[in-house]
């Protein structure tokens, strides 16, 4: 469905922000299309003056009028605040975001407002596991890690076949769209297929952006990834999995310890995606192809690559243990994160 569409839906509903919806659902706006309904809800609204609780209640109703739901008399003291459609909102005035008395949520959508000048110019919805990869001082919760341990076969396929929730999905075919897309029945490659065409990938080298830009190396693989796959373009949105449109998640390893966010491979919570087929995708189906590679500081070498369900992602790599507890999390958001390099303090 349109944005429109969605907030149409959730209108006709009558339902409130409180009502439980089914992530998936065509009551559940995906983030891409709550991205948008947003930013066409706040971009110029002018909270110049206001009080921090009268700006968050004004701010709270838009995005009301927004989705489409009624305006309740009183917004509850909930976590998340907006729990029918799993979402948190913050206004940002610097490029510091504050989380306070929780933990960040893997799953749960962040909606960050920008505000300059007393104007909101613009918003990002993003998922706690993007949060998580932006923060750089290692004082957020203890991610999820695992291991790599280098075997003798310069390839492996862990998994023989997806998972038993995607197979009835897949299908050999010539894959169309664009690597942001979300995925469609009968759009989807088979894991083997997947298998086939990462493979050669074994030998590849490419420029290494150094130590301090693991972002702009991951980038690069990853546009590698999408012309093997056999995408005509290459494009990110930074969201969960890096090549939504074939369910696949790229891991480079120039260290042995494989990073995995907030959210577990092997986790069956569904899927932040409109359901493929009446069916909801969750974490456990998505492929996760790992490359283990090396650096002399200029170029980077793919040296084995691994290709497994999430679901049997821990039988080949072995997991490490927990988290700490949480506290007052600050989180410093790049320059770019609202899409400009003004380098607002922080």
């Amino acid at each position: 469905m349109t944005p429109r569409g969605y907030a149409a839906a959730i209108r006709a509903s009558k339902l409130s922000i409180y009502s439980p919806i089914e992530i998936g659902s065509r009551l559940y706006i995906p983030t891409k299309e709550l991205e948008i309904l947003l930013n066409r809800a706040m971009r110029g609204f002018n909270v110049a003056g206001m009080a921090l609780r009268t700006r968050s209640k004004e701010v709270k109703t838009r995005v009301c009028q927004a989705l489409g739901y009624p305006v309740p008399k009183s917004f509850k003291r909930v976590q998340p605040r907006f729990p029918g459609q799993n979402f948190d909102t913050y206004v940002q005035k610097s490029l510091n975001l504050q989380v306070w008395n929780e933990k960040l949520a893997g799953t749960r959508r962040y909606v960050l407002i920008r505000e300059r000048d007393g104007i909101l110019t613009k918003v990002r919805v993003v998922t706690g596991e993007v949060l998580a990869e932006l923060d750089r001082t290692g004082k957020l919760t203890q991610k999820y890690q695992a291991r790599l341990i280098s075997g003798a076969d310069l390839v492996e396929l862990i998994s023989a076949r997806d998972t038993e929730r995607l197979r009835p999905l897949v299908q050999a075919a010539h894959v169309a769209g664009s690597p942001t897309d979300y995925p469609r029945e009968g759009r989807i490659l088979p894991m083997t297929e997947v298998f086939e065409r990462l493979r050669g990938l074994v030998g590849v080298t490419f420029p290494d952006a150094g130590r301090d830009q693991e972002r702009n190396r991951g980038a690069a693989l990853h546009a590698i990834v999408c012309e093997a796959l056999g995408f005509l373009d290459y494009r990110d949105d930074g969201s969960f999995p890096d090549v939504k449109a074939q369910l696949v998640e790229v891991k480079l390893q120039t260290s042995p310890t494989i990073d995995l966010g907030l959210v577990t491979p092997d986790s069956t919570e569904p899927l932040d995606m409109p359901q493929v087929g009446g069916t909801q995708l969750r974490h456990c189906d998505v492929r996760y192809a790992v490359f283990d590679a090396m650096t002399d500081g200029t170029t980077v070498t793919i040296r084995r690559m691994y290709l497994a369900s999430g679901a049997d992602f821990f039988s080949r790599f072995p997991r490490f243990g927990g988290r700490v507890l949480n506290r007052k999390l600050q989180i410093p958001l790049p320059d770019d994160f609202f899409g400009d390099a003004e380098g607002l303090a922080h």
